[in-house]
């Protein structure tokens, strides 16, 4: 079976915590541990957001004036090394070195008049008060959105077109490697009138890219793990109702929220309509999700549209 697996930040960095190598490296471990049994049987795929990173290394970026800050694109490459290193090594210590685990820098096009470059979506960087959220905002041009009970810095989040290293993911999976690809999204590339890659300032979501990526090599599954045990239609109200099974058809016209859920939804539909499946729940019961005694599945073929827990 070819599956696609999406770890959500809760995967790489809990909220709380602080964004040190020490707590990546331990929450990685964990979750690659979770992963072993199901890399040893499987052609898998791991992707990976970065969201926490990305904007941390913007942070550290602007400490040092002396020469311009990197773009987004770069920093967005530079968190593909450093997660994927991580990711990669922690795999294949879980699998007592049985599997060839190999981590590939990926780049992802977009439409340059993708209207996502003109209302920032994107939550990215680590968490700040209202008072700091407004001075940095000042200091640095951002945008910055609510995130909860605190608010975060936003950028662009562009759809993907295609994940240009599709095919060599796919004869790696062939060759029997696991993979670790899509990092943060992909690196957000155009391509210009002369045929060249472009680096563009925006992060592509990771499940939206994961989902890309899946229907390019032809995934069975997509298994997006998060902190959440299911997908709950009208979350926080009272009338919440946890999903159990839903077709694309009938979950597409739920409204989700734009910042947490949507883009998991989004990229299930995705991969339901190309004749796949997608599983979304949490990593800390990942046996209960694939026996589908927790989490949410939307598949083509639901009887009814829509199965409430």
């Amino acid at each position: 079976m070819r599956i696609v697996v999406a770890l959500g930040g809760n995967a790489l960095a809990r909220r709380g915590e602080p964004m040190t190598a020490e707590f990546l490296r331990a929450n990685v471990r964990s979750t690659c541990e979770a992963l072993a049994k199901l890399a040893s049987d499987s052609e898998m795929v791991i992707t990976h957001g970065n969201g926490p990173q990305v904007g941390l290394l913007a942070l550290q970026n602007l400490a040092y004036q002396d020469v311009a800050a990197y773009p987004l694109d770069i920093l967005g490459a530079e968190t593909q090394g450093m997660i994927g290193y991580v990711v990669q090594q922690e795999l294949s210590n879980a699998l007592g070195g049985d599997r060839e685990v190999v981590a590939v820098i990926t780049t992802t096009v977009v439409d340059e008049a993708d209207p996502a470059f003109d209302r920032p979506t994107k939550l990215i960087g680590p968490q700040y008060s209202a008072d700091d959220a407004a001075e940095a905002a000042a200091a640095y041009r951002w945008t910055i959105a609510k995130d909860g009970d605190a608010f975060r810095r936003v950028v662009p989040s562009p759809e993907p077109v295609a994940i240009l290293q599709a095919p060599l993911v796919d004869r790696l999976l062939e060759s029997g490697s696991l993979v670790v690809c899509v990092g943060g999204g992909g690196v957000p590339v155009r391509i210009d009138s002369r045929g060249r890659q472009v680096g563009v300032q925006a992060v592509v979501d990771k499940d939206a890219a994961s989902a890309a990526l899946a229907a390019e090599i032809g995934a069975d599954t997509l298994i997006m793990l998060t902190d959440g045990d299911y997908v709950t239609e009208n979350w926080g109200t009272p009338g919440a109702r946890d999903i159990l099974t839903a077709s694309p058809d009938a979950i597409s016209k739920l409204a989700f929220a734009e910042g947490s859920m949507a883009p998991k939804v989004e990229a299930a539909i995705r991969v339901a309509r190309a004749g796949g499946r997608a599983l979304i729940g949490p990593l800390d019961r990942l046996d209960d999700l694939l026996a589908r005694t927790i989490g949410t599945e939307i598949r083509p073929d639901v009887d009814g549209g829509i199965v409430y827990v």
